[in-house]
């Protein structure tokens, strides 16, 4: 979350809105570089233990100087830090609730939970459902927000919340680039701009259902001899077991975390975008595939047809073949100009100012 805590400062910060930004010192954890093992409860001590006290002090601060201002919690798996805050001028905004809901054996979510990351998620959920003020990113996540609360001991009829909807914004720099720049950035990565290409930006967890992508391909034998470019994490050794007995080796193309003028580019150079995610909070990728005038083709399930606008294809994420007729249909000019046209018009909706000025509004800082 640090590139939305980054983009929400400087937004502020360009309104005239003065920004300290709070965040845990790395003591323990440092010079650890993954959030795994015995390092990850490294960075843990730092997050829960150490720094709440260092919050507490800047508070008190605060309230000794009388200096009155308002707190924004930018992730909600750091609602812990209410705890620390006065409530009614306090906002956590919401990116998601899977990992809360896949802990509490939602198999929708697609999160699965270890021992410790129930306890860790049900905290999570403790400490947000006592928020008074909170912003969800879709309107999808706002609805599974609310039937947590509703289902909720926390719940009670005269209880008065200020929950909201404010859709993400991009966080980075997507648009249409010239020819000439695309083919040079993705030369470099190894992609043969005469050779179609589907893409996938994401992880490698079950939730993002890459293996669509494969099954899509398979079925589209004789019909398209292009190739995948999985844009994110490594594939995995389950994805690997589905390519190879299949030979389609060849045809796929992992690119592990590229940086952003490669990913820019990959958008812009790629036939269409495919993402048939099971769930999602929000669902960037689509956006920024839109933005950088591609035809999408996700998933039927929410929050992607409430994200896209409707200016995608969406299908079931379980039928292979839908999704290759789906890229088989962009063939016809009039349906893939339709999707790209309408696919920057929904853009416009997700304008950083237009975002900022709704958060500062919320925050009753704005008009």
């Amino acid at each position: 979350m640090r590139l939305f805590a980054e983009m929400l400062e400087r937004g502020f910060i360009k309104h005239g809105v003065s920004v300290e930004k709070w965040q845990p010192l790395v003591f323990l954890g440092i010079g650890q570089t993954t959030n795994r093992g015995f390092s990850k409860w490294l960075g843990y001590i730092d997050k829960w233990i150490i720094f709440p006290p260092v919050l507490m002090l800047k508070v008190l601060l605060l309230k000794i100087t009388g200096v009155e201002c308002n707190y924004h919690i930018c992730d909600h798996s750091n609602s812990f830090y209410l705890r620390f805050l006065p409530k009614n001028r306090t906002v956590i905004t919401c990116h998601d609730v899977l990992a809360i809901r896949g802990a509490m054996g939602y198999a929708d979510a697609y999160c699965p939970a270890s021992y410790f990351g129930k306890i860790l998620q049900k905290n999570i959920l403790k400490n947000l459902l006592n928020a008074k003020r909170i912003i969800a990113v879709s309107n999808f996540t706002y609805n599974q927000l609310n039937n947590l609360f509703l289902n909720s001991k926390s719940a009670t009829i005269n209880e008065k919340k200020d929950w909201t909807v404010i859709h993400n914004a991009f966080n980075g720099s997507f648009s249409v680039l010239d020819k000439n720049t695309v083919y040079e950035r993705i030369a470099k990565a190894g992609i043969v701009n005469s050779v179609p290409y589907v893409l996938h930006v994401g992880a490698s967890g079950k939730r993002k259902n890459r293996k669509l992508l494969v099954l899509m391909i398979d079925k589209l034998s004789g019909k398209w001899n292009g190739k995948i470019v999985f844009a994110g994490q490594a594939i995995d050794a389950e994805l690997k077991a589905l390519i190879t007995p299949k030979n389609l080796e060849y045809r796929v193309i992992s690119l592990v975390r590229p940086n952003h003028e490669l990913l820019e580019a990959l958008y812009n150079g790629c036939q269409a975008f495919i993402f048939p995610s099971y769930s999602e909070g929000f669902g960037w990728p689509v956006i920024e595939a839109q933005a950088c005038g591609v035809p999408v083709i996700a998933s039927n399930v929410e929050p992607m047809p409430e994200i896209s606008g409707n200016a995608a294809l969406h299908v079931n994420p379980d039928n292979a073949d839908d999704f290759a007729n789906a890229l088989l249909s962009l063939n016809n000019t009039e349906i893939r100009h339709g999707l790209i046209n309408k696919g920057f018009e929904n853009c416009k909706r997700f304008e950083v100012d237009k975002f900022i000025i709704a958060y500062l509004k919320f925050h009753g800082l704005g008009d």
